[in-house]
Parts: C-alpha cells; structure tokens; sequence
C-alpha cells in the first residue's frame, strides 16, 4: 500500500508513462495520493488513468480524484478489494466518470453495457464457478403487494423469508407495479417498502450468470430492470427502509424523491466480491444522491454503513421509528 505526496506525484507525471503501466496486471492498480501536500494541478492526467485514485485527505485535486476519503487507516480495504477485483474496479471508475453527465436514461444503458461486460469477465467468472447454490425454496404466490389508498399506490416487496431478495418473480411482479403507477395520473404518490424485518439484500445471487451472453442479458435488462421504471416516477417515488438495503434493494431506494429509513437500517454495495459492479441502477441512482465518490467508496470498500451515516450524506431523507 503506497501513498504518494506531492513531489513523488509530479515525478510519476514527468515520466510520461504508457496508459498499461496503470490499472490491472499493472505495478498501479490504484493510485492513492496525499492530498495536502500536492502543490500542482495534474487533473486531467489524473482523470486519464486506467485505475482508480484514491484521495487522501483534501487538496486542490480532491475533484480528480474517483475516491475521497479521511486517513489512511480507510485505505487498507480499498486497496485490497481493488487488487482481488482489478478489472470490476477499473469498469467502476471509468463507468462513474463518464456517465456524470449523462441523463439518468443514458446512464442506466451505459451501466447495463458495464455490467454485461463484466459477466464475460474472468473474476466474474471464478466466482460462478466456486460457488454453491442454495437448495431452491418454493416461491411466494404474490412476491410483490399493490394497495391503492385513494391517490397514494403502495408496493410492497412481500419475501420476508427470503429477506425479500430480488429474483425473477419479484422483479417482474415489481416492474409491472411501477408501470401501473407510472400509466395512472391518478396517481399522485408511491409509497415503496417491504415486509419482514428486512427491506432487501438485493438480487437473488443464485440466479446470477443464468443468461448465456451479455447481448441478451443487456436487452433484458432494457426492458426489465425496475431501475427503469423508478427513474420515470422518480419525483412521485417515497421509499421507506428497515433494515438492510443492499445492492440492488439500496440501487432502487435511491431512485425514491423522499427516502426514509429506521435507526437499525443499514446499507451496503457488495457486488465486487462477485466480480460485478452495482448493475440494478445503483450507478444512476447514487450519484445524484451522495455524489460520484461517495458512489465510489461504498462499491470499492464495499463497506456497511448505517442510517446515520446515510443521512448525514443525503443517501436518506429522514430516520423514522
């Protein structure tokens, strides 16, 4: 783990390195920078490279930077999921930095590519092949419970005992919802929660790597991904958390115009452990809630963080009993 200070940063530059030398099966598969000693503006280098940097403390390349964080001591587990996954990293980061820009619309589609990459991908891959399937349980009848409270559509994601994790059923169930309150201009608000304990702990991993090719799982995802159908509700969209929200149950609460949460909720990005990146609309969703590096930090660290957190970084609106 190698911290670079500003004199060891302008040397690095002034060598006019190859774009290979960084990134992975590279000597720089990250590049972590002490902020406050830096004294010239090397952004646009910065912003070039095929890795992600890391930013220590505060300085005048803070906005270059893909990560922010406080000390060193937040460095350790960044850089040990980016060297386990380099490859889902480097798409992370270069994923964020150009979809910034771009409308929400346009930023699901380009993370849909990201993500159908991925799948093909040799860590993605590794994981498929050394996992174990849990044994199939029998599937609710209505995964998903729609009420109609005279302008107000309430949805419900109804699999508590599978802590409401996001298969195929539920997913479909779920973006026929969203479509029914999108088609009804009747309908002024959706109020989105969960039954059980627990709001959602994301997409169903035993269903992950089902779909043969990227094509065909990037046009499924076009027509089927709930994140979708948040995005055209967004300023109609309430969701209320308790518990956890993680992956894809946290990608599609942030779509929500007002998001609250209990005090025990707690929020995580774990899809770099399986090689992947949050492919469910989390990379449209979070940063025009807490921002492209906050977005970064939560999926490379694939750190827990809890309601308070959230709400200090406008990841929630309002903690709730």
């Amino acid at each position: 783990m190698r911290i670079l200070d500003g004199h060891e940063l302008d040397g690095l530059v002034s060598r006019r390195l190859p774009r290979d030398c960084f990134g992975p099966e590279s000597d720089w598969p990250y590049l972590a920078l002490d902020l406050e000693t830096v004294t010239r503006d090397h952004s646009i280098w910065l912003k070039s490279l095929s890795c992600p940097v890391i930013g220590i403390g505060n300085g005048q390349l803070a906005e270059a930077c893909d990560v922010l964080i406080d000390d060193s001591a937040q460095l350790d587990p960044i850089t040990r999921n980016i060297e386990r996954a380099p490859l889902a990293s480097l798409v992370l980061i270069q994923h964020l930095r150009a979809s910034q820009t771009l409308a929400v619309e346009d930023a699901l589609t380009t993370e849909s590519f990201a993500y159908a990459t991925l799948q093909q991908g040799p860590e993605f891959q590794s994981w498929l092949e050394g996992r174990e399937k849990k044994q199939a349980e029998n599937a609710v009848s209505n995964p998903v419970v729609i009420t109609n409270d005279q302008q107000k559509l309430h949805i419900s994601l109804n699999d508590p005992e599978n802590h409401n994790a996001i298969g195929t059923a539920m997913r479909d169930a779920l973006c026929e919802a969203l479509d029914l309150a999108f088609a009804d201009l009747s309908v002024k608000e959706v109020h989105l929660s969960a039954s059980g304990r627990t709001f959602s702990t994301g997409g169903d991993v035993d269903e992950f790597g089902e779909v043969s090719d990227p094509a065909t799982a990037h046009w499924i995802r076009s027509l089927r991904l709930p994140a979708w159908h948040c995005a055209r509700i967004s300023e109609r969209l309430h969701v209320h958390i308790q518990g956890a929200a993680i992956g894809a149950g946290l990608e599609i609460a942030a779509f929500g115009t007002q998001v609250t949460a209990t005090s025990d909720a707690w929020f995580q990005l774990p899809e770099l452990k399986y090689g992947l990146i949050p492919g469910a609309g989390g990379t449209a969703s979070l940063p025009r809630r807490i921002g492209h590096q906050r977005t970064a930090f939560l999926a490379l660290s694939m750190k827990k963080i809890n309601a308070q957190t959230a709400l200090e970084w406008g990841l929630v609106d309002d903690i709730v009993s």
